[in-house]
């Protein structure tokens, strides 16, 4: 028997309190749980006035997906409900309102914009490496916890690799939020994560701009231009907007998938290095394209049926992943570095749209090290810097997809770590000398990174025995 929700219901344990908001789809109620202390919300679909297949399947997704989810960034799942009964999900409740309130106040201003578009990419990274395309991001689904971590919220046009995509199997429609879906989901794709790319590109451009880059159509026919139109470039709208997020914004934004953004770890990476944002006509558009050019691409485009998708979210993960190569650039260590750069290359064989992260660590002492230099006389991180990319010719892939950083910190371990971390890097890549009785007893790098690290990690190790007696007989 089914029953309406209500304030003062008790279901499954749970009673229900304030209606918090209704959209068009569902209703958010409070409520609470005698085993649960923390607040707690109820999603329930609006479905009971009449039969609404969208809606009734929809539904039914999210319940199939969000139970899978874990981490910071998705809301906590305490309970999922019968629709014999009453059909709901109760989470836990995310404090403040979601960043459709905050995206009214747009644009912001340039800081704010990289470090708000950094979180929500980090947060759609997360929900890709857990197998699931969103395909309905917009600002209403984003929450922000009071840690900082942005949270992503309703999945019922969602997409997991692991389950039946019952949406595909039952409509044939394009379904999303207009403003912000891509070309390939307009013609019918749900197979994409560059879809969600191109939906965060779009979401960007309004916190930089104050705009939506195609408008606010309200029909899918609104839509199709964008297969052939191109927005107007951020900088003609905010001139002070820097070349390179504008190079970032138009990149995710690409009608084509396959000349987007390929993961959001990479969309994070270049808007935390800024400094190694590959620049290219994107970053200099200062007006739309010309109408001879629009109407080429429509020609191209007037009757496409689709774009190539990847397998799975995951394989498009591992097709472009990010690799950190840490290099010690000592002299002894030469032979070692070379091994790590014919590692790279065999690595690129396979893997040919592979990000590199060529890295190496100053070990610092409490001392300030702005003033060190090296034999030479010249500042020690510069002339890193300089052997980071001495290492790295011959690695041929584009100031794009190459980028150099000197890290420096008291412990060499740990800074590996934390850059590995911070920046989503999908594989580590490092070496090690051989075995000797001060690393068997005090420990070493690589062994620490390989215990703690959060990706797989590669040694490559040298066999130089007389190097390991010179150590041992210095130990002895």
């Amino acid at each position: 028997m089914r029953v309406r929700a209500h304030t003062g219901l008790e279901i499954d344990g749970f009673t229900i309190g304030e209606k918090l908001h209704e959209g068009g789809f569902a209703t958010i109620w409070e409520v609470t749980h005698p085993l649960y202390r923390t607040p707690l919300v109820m999603k329930v679909p609006k479905i009971l006035d009449g039969y609404d297949g969208p809606t009734i399947v929809g539904f039914e997704v999210e319940q199939m997906i969000l139970p899978r989810l874990v981490g910071p960034h998705v809301p906590r799942v305490i309970g999922v409900g019968d629709f014999a009964v009453l059909p709901y999900v109760v989470t836990e409740r995310i404090p403040g309102d979601s960043l459709l309130v905050h995206f009214r106040q747009a644009p912001f201003a340039v800081s704010d914009t990289i470090e708000l578009a950094a979180r929500m990419a980090d947060a759609l990274h997360d929900l890709h490496r857990q197998h699931v395309i969103h395909l309905d991001l917009k600002p209403e689904n984003y929450l922000q916890r009071p840690t900082g971590e942005m949270v992503l919220i309703d999945y019922g046009l969602s997409r997991h690799d692991q389950l039946p995509d019952l949406l595909a199997e039952e409509f044939t429609i394009p379904m999303g939020t207009y403003p912000y879906i891509a070309p390939e989901q307009f013609l019918g794709s749900r197979d994409d994560p560059r879809s969600d790319i191109f939906a965060l590109g779009a979401m960007i451009y309004q916190a930089a701009t104050g705009k939506l880059p195609f408008g606010k159509p309200e029909t899918l026919r609104g839509v199709r231009p964008r297969l052939w139109r191109d927005p107007i470039p951020p900088r003609a709208l905010v001139p002070d907007l820097p070349e390179w997020l504008q190079e970032i914004i138009l990149r995710a934004l690409e009608v084509d998938p396959a000349k987007r953004y390929q993961t959001a770890a990479q969309i994070f990476f270049d808007l935390t290095h800024p400094a190694q944002v590959k620049l290219s006509d994107r970053a200099m558009k200062l007006k739309r394209d010309s109408r001879m050019t629009v109407w080429k691409r429509w020609w191209r485009m007037r009757k496409i049926k689709g774009f190539p998708a990847p397998v799975s979210v995951q394989s498009q993960i591992s097709k472009a992943p990010i690799l950190m190569v840490a290099v010690d650039l000592s002299p002894e260590m030469e032979t070692l570095a070379d091994l790590l750069r014919q590692n790279v290359h065999r690595m690129l064989a396979t893997q040919p749209d592979m990000r590199v992260a060529c890295v190496n660590v100053i070990k610092t002492s409490r001392i300030a090290i702005d003033s060190a230099v090296d034999d030479e006389g010249r500042n020690l991180h510069v002339s890193r810097l300089v052997g980071l990319r001495h290492w790295a010719e011959g690695i041929d892939l584009g100031d794009e997809r190459l980028t150099y950083s000197v890290l420096e910190n008291t412990d060499p371990a740990a800074a590996i770590i934390e850059y590995a971390t911070h920046n989503n890097v999908d594989h580590i890549l490092m070496g090690a000398r051989g075995h000797s009785s001060t690393r068997r007893y005090l420990g070493s790098v690589s062994s620490q990174v390989v215990a703690e690290a959060h990706c797989s990690v590669t040694v490559i190790r040298r066999r130089d025995t007389a190097a390991e007696a010179e150590e041992q007989l210095a130990v002895a």
